[in-house]
């Protein structure tokens, strides 16, 4: 064993353990690995660098803006009004009309902004039909990822994992190619949904402030929730040291974590990234920090109100349909040579889309950094260098090594499986891009030594490193209706291990017939 082997080795670890830990954002933990590759030289300027040029990044950074016009358009609010029905109903009802149409919104939209319109709306509509909002805002969470898993856009682990693969030399994948597997996995996610979450997923925990006096909550002030980001300034910092009301004009009456409802002394406790905070503020709240970076989603119990007109509204949709019809039709053989030096592909048109919606104020141009997930593109622009120091220094191929000894003769097959669990288990516990970084190379060393064809353990490492069902840490749809939902951890493990059992399964089963061995 190297010099080199043990160095990284010893960063992977130090990252995980950093990661579980949570003591800085994903993006800073990578990023320090990479630069510690770089002083010691497994890794060149060049190298260390190429992630953050890489189309792959660049496009998960215009998707941002993309979903950004839609979310400000207003179309998701009216689609989630036609959704769900006036008349009181029964919760399998309520899931059949959701989850399939919000799974294919997901599939060309990012999860996040999805959630955060309809899971407030879902919440709201659930208790005015008597409904418990727990039977449905974690398979909405669900619905989104499985959604996501079926378009090469629709997650950008699907798009990092495309871009590794294109430079490994190897054919990348097209839009819809992943739906061969993103599509049976999300109908039978759903079909699993459907039938047994009424069972798994607890009845409704009320809020504790509920029980505030009448008169407060009714008169000036009202309850309003938010979700507290990794951007919020006063993140593990005690309320006693953050004078919250004065910097927001809002007083804290109650904190949701891991299902637990705190209202006794507040002072003491600490802000933590994915705290749901229950507000008392005034009108003016919604106006100021409604948009606010610092938090993942504010709601003040009443319906959102579309920033643009119904014209402008459509305009966004046909913008959209636009971007997915161009990409897929920019695939065909036909339309590859039709300009020299063009490739008419996902990254071209999203390019066009974004300009247009800023050109025409879709999304407000001046503020368009605050809607791009900086920590996420730092993450994956880092990840790409990651898989490269695993590649150099030889760690994957003796991870894959150590992985084929412990098969023998059991085949490709097995091997499968175990990028999968591998890749699973890391995203469970940190963030998916990350956990698409350390299975990348593996499942390519794996497939070179095996010498088969590499596309099943990319497919798997696609699905995998989606497939964040069972903790509410791993994927940041499932941090924001935990708060909502005062869920609790183990509502989380009841329902999603079965499901992404599932998906291991089907995997399994389905990836070497679409993309055989």
């Amino acid at each position: 064993m190297n010099v080199e082997v043990i160095i990284v080795l010893v960063a992977l670890v130090g990252m995980l353990a950093a990661l579980i830990m949570d003591k800085m954002r994903p993006g800073m933990i990578l990023f320090s690995v990479v630069v510690l590759f770089l002083c010691t030289g497994i890794l060149s300027p060049k190298e260390m660098l190429e992630g953050f040029s890489n189309k792959g990044m660049i496009t998960v950074a215009m998707l941002f803006l993309v979903s950004e016009g839609i979310r400000q358009s207003g179309a998701l609010t009216q689609v989630i009004k036609k959704l769900l029905p006036q008349e009181k109903t029964s919760v399998f009802k309520a899931q059949i009309r959701m989850l399939p149409s919000i799974a294919f919104i997901s599939a060309f939209l990012n999860n996040t902004p999805v959630v955060v319109i309809f899971a407030p709306m879902v919440k709201r509509w659930a208790e005015s039909v008597k409904m418990a909002p727990t039977k449905l805002l974690i398979p909405l969470s669900y619905a989104t990822i499985l959604g996501g898993m079926c378009t090469l856009i629709g997650t950008s682990t699907n798009l990092v994992v495309h871009g590794m693969v294109l430079d490994s030399g190897h054919r990348g994948f097209t839009m819809f190619e992943l739906g061969q597997i993103g599509v049976p996995i999300t109908i039978v996610g759903i079909l699993y949904l459907v039938l047994a979450s009424k069972y798994l997923l607890p009845d409704s925990r009320p809020d504790s402030a509920e029980a505030l006096d009448d008169e407060t909550r009714h008169g000036a002030y009202h309850k309003v929730e938010v979700v507290l980001g990794a951007r919020f300034p006063a993140i593990n910092r005690r309320l006693a040291n953050f004078d919250f009301k004065t910097k927001y004009g809002a007083t804290i009456v109650e904190i949701k974590r891991g299902g637990n409802s705190l209202t006794r002394n507040l002072h003491n406790e600490r802000f933590h990234e994915g705290d749901t905070l229950v507000l008392l503020a005034d009108d003016t709240f919604m106006k100021n920090w409604g948009d606010s970076s610092f938090f993942l989603m504010v709601s003040n119990g009443r319906e959102p109100e579309p920033a643009l007109g119904r014209k402008k509204r459509w305009l966004a949709v046909a913008l959209m349909v636009f971007m997915i019809l161009g990409a897929l039709v920019g695939e065909l053989p036909s339309m590859q040579n039709v300009v020299p030096g063009m490739k008419f592909d996902m990254f071209f048109f999203v390019s066009i889309v974004t300009v247009i919606m800023a050109l025409l104020r879709i999304f407000p141009a001046r503020k368009y950094t605050k809607f791009i997930s900086w920590d996420i593109l730092v993450t994956i622009a880092s990840a790409f260098a990651i898989s490269r120091a695993m590649q150099k220094s030889g760690v994957a191929d003796a991870v894959a090594e150590f992985a084929i000894s412990l098969s023998h003769s059991h085949g490709p097959y097995l091997l499968l499986a175990v990028v999968f669990i591998i890749t699973n288990v890391f995203t469970e516990i940190m963030t998916n891009n990350a956990a698409a970084a350390l299975a990348f190379p593996i499942g390519l060393a794996i497939s070179e030594q095996l010498g088969v064809n590499p596309e099943p353990f990319f497919v798997a490492i696609c699905v995998a490193a989606s497939c964040s069902f069972s903790t509410p840490i791993g994927y940041q749809t499932n941090l924001i209706v935990q708060g909502i939902g005062n869920y609790k951890f183990q509502d989380f493990v009841k329902v999603g291990l079965p499901l992404n059992l599932i998906a291991l399964t089907l995997s399994v089963l389905l990836i070497p017939q679409f993309w055989p061995f």
